[in-house]
Protein backbone atom coordinates (compact mmCIF):
# COMPACT_ATOMS: atom_id res chain seq x y z
CA UNK A 1 0.00 0.00 0.00
CA UNK A 2 1.20 3.82 -0.94
CA UNK A 3 1.32 7.14 1.82
CA UNK A 4 1.14 4.38 4.64
CA UNK A 5 3.64 5.38 7.65
CA UNK A 6 4.66 2.51 9.49
CA UNK A 7 6.21 2.45 12.91
CA UNK A 8 7.18 -0.74 14.78
CA UNK A 9 7.53 -0.90 18.66
CA UNK A 10 9.55 -3.29 20.55
CA UNK A 11 6.52 -4.77 22.63
CA UNK A 12 2.54 -4.15 23.03
CA UNK A 13 3.55 -2.28 26.14
CA UNK A 14 5.21 0.35 23.91
CA UNK A 15 2.94 0.31 20.98
CA UNK A 16 0.39 0.86 23.82
CA UNK A 17 2.17 4.05 24.52
CA UNK A 18 3.24 5.47 21.29
CA UNK A 19 -0.92 4.84 20.27
CA UNK A 20 -1.54 7.15 23.59
CA UNK A 21 1.51 9.89 22.49
CA UNK A 22 -0.37 9.73 19.28
CA UNK A 23 -4.01 10.55 20.60
CA UNK A 24 -3.22 13.16 22.74
CA UNK A 25 -0.97 14.71 19.97
CA UNK A 26 -4.10 15.13 17.71
CA UNK A 27 -6.42 15.68 20.32
CA UNK A 28 -4.44 19.19 20.75
CA UNK A 29 -4.02 20.10 17.19
CA UNK A 30 -8.01 19.45 16.14
CA UNK A 31 -8.64 21.20 19.42
CA UNK A 32 -6.28 24.89 18.47
CA UNK A 33 -7.58 24.42 14.77
CA UNK A 34 -11.24 23.54 15.24
CA UNK A 35 -12.08 23.88 19.42
CA UNK A 36 -13.18 20.02 19.70
CA UNK A 37 -11.86 16.30 18.85
CA UNK A 38 -13.57 13.72 17.12
CA UNK A 39 -11.98 10.32 17.77
CA UNK A 40 -13.50 7.05 16.41
CA UNK A 41 -12.34 3.46 18.41
CA UNK A 42 -12.51 0.35 18.05
CA UNK A 43 -12.65 -3.00 19.53
CA UNK A 44 -10.93 -6.14 19.97
CA UNK A 45 -7.87 -7.13 22.52
CA UNK A 46 -5.33 -4.38 21.13
CA UNK A 47 -6.89 -1.29 22.40
CA UNK A 48 -7.35 -2.45 25.98
CA UNK A 49 -3.45 -1.36 27.04
CA UNK A 50 -4.12 2.03 25.46
CA UNK A 51 -7.83 2.89 27.14
CA UNK A 52 -5.91 2.13 30.31
CA UNK A 53 -3.50 3.98 29.80
CA UNK A 54 -5.29 7.10 29.02
CA UNK A 55 -6.30 7.37 32.39
CA UNK A 56 -3.38 7.21 34.06
CA UNK A 57 -0.72 10.08 34.81
CA UNK A 58 0.08 12.30 32.11
CA UNK A 59 -2.51 10.95 29.96
CA UNK A 60 -5.34 11.39 31.94
CA UNK A 61 -4.53 15.31 32.03
CA UNK A 62 -3.35 15.73 28.72
CA UNK A 63 -7.15 14.35 27.12
CA UNK A 64 -9.09 17.40 26.10
CA UNK A 65 -11.98 15.53 28.07
CA UNK A 66 -14.35 18.03 27.69
CA UNK A 67 -14.34 19.01 24.00
CA UNK A 68 -13.74 15.26 22.87
CA UNK A 69 -16.60 13.08 21.37
CA UNK A 70 -16.12 9.65 21.29
CA UNK A 71 -17.28 7.47 18.53
CA UNK A 72 -16.96 3.39 17.48
CA UNK A 73 -15.85 1.99 14.33
CA UNK A 74 -18.18 -0.74 14.59
CA UNK A 75 -20.50 -2.76 17.29
CA UNK A 76 -21.94 -5.93 17.85
CA UNK A 77 -25.95 -6.01 18.17
CA UNK A 78 -25.88 -7.18 21.89
CA UNK A 79 -26.89 -4.72 24.41
CA UNK A 80 -24.06 -2.22 26.10
CA UNK A 81 -23.49 -4.57 29.09
CA UNK A 82 -22.89 -7.49 27.00
CA UNK A 83 -19.24 -8.62 27.34
CA UNK A 84 -18.98 -9.11 23.37
CA UNK A 85 -20.06 -5.02 23.81
CA UNK A 86 -17.08 -2.85 22.19
CA UNK A 87 -19.17 0.02 24.04
CA UNK A 88 -18.99 -1.89 27.29
CA UNK A 89 -15.26 -2.87 27.27
CA UNK A 90 -14.43 1.04 26.83
CA UNK A 91 -16.53 1.92 29.35
CA UNK A 92 -14.69 -0.43 31.88
CA UNK A 93 -11.44 0.23 31.15
CA UNK A 94 -11.74 3.78 30.02
CA UNK A 95 -15.04 6.18 30.84
CA UNK A 96 -15.34 4.67 34.10
CA UNK A 97 -12.10 6.06 35.17
CA UNK A 98 -12.27 9.08 32.90
CA UNK A 99 -13.91 12.66 33.13
CA UNK A 100 -15.43 12.23 29.75
CA UNK A 101 -19.06 14.33 29.91
CA UNK A 102 -21.74 11.57 29.10
CA UNK A 103 -22.98 13.49 26.24
CA UNK A 104 -19.74 13.14 24.65
CA UNK A 105 -20.00 9.56 24.76
CA UNK A 106 -21.92 8.26 21.20
CA UNK A 107 -22.34 4.70 20.98
CA UNK A 108 -24.10 2.36 18.60
CA UNK A 109 -27.31 1.19 20.17
CA UNK A 110 -26.26 -2.75 19.53
CA UNK A 111 -29.73 -3.51 21.76
CA UNK A 112 -31.72 -2.06 18.93
CA UNK A 113 -32.85 -3.87 16.02
CA UNK A 114 -29.79 -3.90 13.43
CA UNK A 115 -31.46 -1.59 10.48
CA UNK A 116 -32.74 0.92 12.94
CA UNK A 117 -28.97 0.89 14.86
CA UNK A 118 -27.99 1.42 11.66
CA UNK A 119 -30.37 4.32 10.86
CA UNK A 120 -30.08 5.67 14.45
CA UNK A 121 -26.30 6.03 14.51
CA UNK A 122 -26.12 7.79 10.60
CA UNK A 123 -28.31 10.31 12.33
CA UNK A 124 -26.01 10.60 15.05
CA UNK A 125 -22.73 11.11 13.17
CA UNK A 126 -25.36 13.74 10.82
CA UNK A 127 -25.26 15.98 14.01
CA UNK A 128 -21.51 16.79 13.68
CA UNK A 129 -20.63 16.99 9.59
CA UNK A 130 -20.48 20.25 8.33
CA UNK A 131 -23.15 21.50 6.70
CA UNK A 132 -24.55 19.89 3.78
CA UNK A 133 -22.45 16.26 4.67
CA UNK A 134 -23.83 12.77 6.32
CA UNK A 135 -20.95 12.48 8.45
CA UNK A 136 -18.45 14.32 10.37
CA UNK A 137 -14.31 14.35 9.05
CA UNK A 138 -13.24 12.42 12.08
CA UNK A 139 -9.67 13.99 13.59
CA UNK A 140 -8.69 10.22 14.73
CA UNK A 141 -10.07 6.71 13.37
CA UNK A 142 -8.81 3.73 15.75
CA UNK A 143 -8.66 0.72 13.88
CA UNK A 144 -7.48 -3.17 14.24
CA UNK A 145 -6.19 -6.08 11.91
CA UNK A 146 -7.71 -9.38 12.32
CA UNK A 147 -5.96 -12.26 11.59
CA UNK A 148 -7.94 -13.15 8.72
CA UNK A 149 -7.46 -9.25 7.25
CA UNK A 150 -10.59 -7.67 8.50
CA UNK A 151 -10.94 -4.26 10.05
CA UNK A 152 -13.88 -2.94 11.80
CA UNK A 153 -16.27 -5.22 10.79
CA UNK A 154 -15.57 -4.89 7.07
CA UNK A 155 -14.40 -8.88 6.41
CA UNK A 156 -12.82 -10.53 3.64
CA UNK A 157 -15.40 -11.13 1.08
CA UNK A 158 -17.62 -8.89 1.87
CA UNK A 159 -19.53 -6.26 -1.03
CA UNK A 160 -17.94 -3.42 -2.50
CA UNK A 161 -18.03 -0.23 -0.87
CA UNK A 162 -22.07 1.00 -1.03
CA UNK A 163 -23.35 4.20 -2.68
CA UNK A 164 -21.97 7.96 -1.50
CA UNK A 165 -24.85 8.73 0.87
CA UNK A 166 -24.20 5.69 3.20
CA UNK A 167 -22.78 5.88 6.32
CA UNK A 168 -23.22 2.31 7.91
CA UNK A 169 -24.12 -1.13 7.37
CA UNK A 170 -25.44 -4.22 8.79
CA UNK A 171 -23.21 -6.95 7.96
CA UNK A 172 -23.19 -10.47 9.50
CA UNK A 173 -19.92 -12.35 10.38
CA UNK A 174 -19.24 -15.01 12.25
CA UNK A 175 -17.88 -14.67 16.16
CA UNK A 176 -16.78 -17.22 19.03
CA UNK A 177 -18.09 -19.76 16.16
CA UNK A 178 -21.37 -18.45 15.46
CA UNK A 179 -22.86 -15.81 12.91
CA UNK A 180 -23.08 -12.49 14.98
CA UNK A 181 -24.63 -9.46 13.38
CA UNK A 182 -22.96 -5.96 13.60
CA UNK A 183 -22.88 -2.20 12.25
CA UNK A 184 -19.68 -0.30 10.65
CA UNK A 185 -19.01 2.81 9.35
CA UNK A 186 -18.32 2.36 5.93
CA UNK A 187 -15.22 2.15 4.44
CA UNK A 188 -15.96 6.47 3.17
CA UNK A 189 -16.51 7.20 6.68
CA UNK A 190 -13.16 5.61 7.29
CA UNK A 191 -11.26 7.56 4.56
CA UNK A 192 -12.77 11.03 4.92
CA UNK A 193 -10.93 10.93 8.44
CA UNK A 194 -7.84 13.44 8.79
CA UNK A 195 -5.59 10.58 10.77
CA UNK A 196 -6.23 7.07 10.65
CA UNK A 197 -4.00 4.36 13.38
CA UNK A 198 -4.39 1.02 12.62
CA UNK A 199 -3.17 -0.87 16.08
CA UNK A 200 -1.52 -4.34 15.15
CA UNK A 201 -0.10 -6.60 17.64
CA UNK A 202 1.14 -10.45 18.07
CA UNK A 203 2.45 -13.01 15.71
CA UNK A 204 -1.16 -14.37 14.92
CA UNK A 205 -1.24 -10.68 12.70
CA UNK A 206 1.93 -11.66 11.00
CA UNK A 207 0.59 -13.07 8.07
CA UNK A 208 -2.28 -10.50 7.96
CA UNK A 209 -0.39 -7.78 8.00
CA UNK A 210 2.38 -8.53 5.52
CA UNK A 211 -0.66 -9.52 2.97
CA UNK A 212 -1.93 -6.17 3.79
CA UNK A 213 0.97 -3.53 3.64
CA UNK A 214 2.81 -5.61 1.15
CA UNK A 215 0.86 -7.69 -1.05
CA UNK A 216 -1.13 -7.28 -4.43
CA UNK A 217 -4.32 -5.16 -4.12
CA UNK A 218 -7.15 -7.37 -3.20
CA UNK A 219 -9.66 -5.31 -0.97
CA UNK A 220 -12.19 -7.70 -1.48
CA UNK A 221 -9.83 -10.54 0.41
CA UNK A 222 -8.28 -8.09 2.60
CA UNK A 223 -10.60 -5.26 3.32
CA UNK A 224 -8.28 -2.97 5.39
CA UNK A 225 -6.64 -2.20 2.17
CA UNK A 226 -9.73 0.22 1.89
CA UNK A 227 -8.84 2.10 4.45
CA UNK A 228 -6.58 5.44 2.28
CA UNK A 229 -7.93 7.91 3.85
CA UNK A 230 -8.12 10.77 0.63
CA UNK A 231 -7.17 13.69 2.22
CA UNK A 232 -5.35 12.29 5.59
CA UNK A 233 -2.69 10.10 6.90
CA UNK A 234 -2.61 6.57 7.88
CA UNK A 235 -0.07 4.90 10.18
CA UNK A 236 0.07 1.53 11.08
CA UNK A 237 1.42 0.61 14.62
CA UNK A 238 2.60 -2.75 15.29
CA UNK A 239 4.93 -4.51 17.75
CA UNK A 240 7.72 -6.83 16.12
CA UNK A 241 5.41 -9.80 16.30
CA UNK A 242 3.43 -8.50 14.14
CA UNK A 243 5.76 -7.48 11.89
CA UNK A 244 7.99 -10.47 11.65
CA UNK A 245 6.92 -11.29 7.78
CA UNK A 246 6.96 -7.42 6.40
CA UNK A 247 10.42 -6.59 3.98
CA UNK A 248 9.89 -2.98 4.82
CA UNK A 249 11.44 -1.93 7.95
CA UNK A 250 9.49 1.41 8.94
CA UNK A 251 10.28 4.01 12.05
CA UNK A 252 11.18 1.90 14.83
CA UNK A 253 10.77 2.81 18.73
Amino acid sequence: MKNVHLQICDEPESLSRSAAEHLVHVAGEAVSQRGRFLVVLAGGNTPRRLYRLLTTGPFLERVPWQVTHWFWGDERCVPPDDPESNYGQARALLFEHAPAPETNIHRIRGELDPQQAAADYAQALRRFADPGLLWPRFDLVLLGLGADGHTASLFPGSPPDPGPDTATLVVTAAYAGRPTQRITLTPRVFNDARHVLFLVSGAEKAEALAATLEGPHDPVRRPAQRIHPSHGRVTYLVDRAAAALLKQHGEER
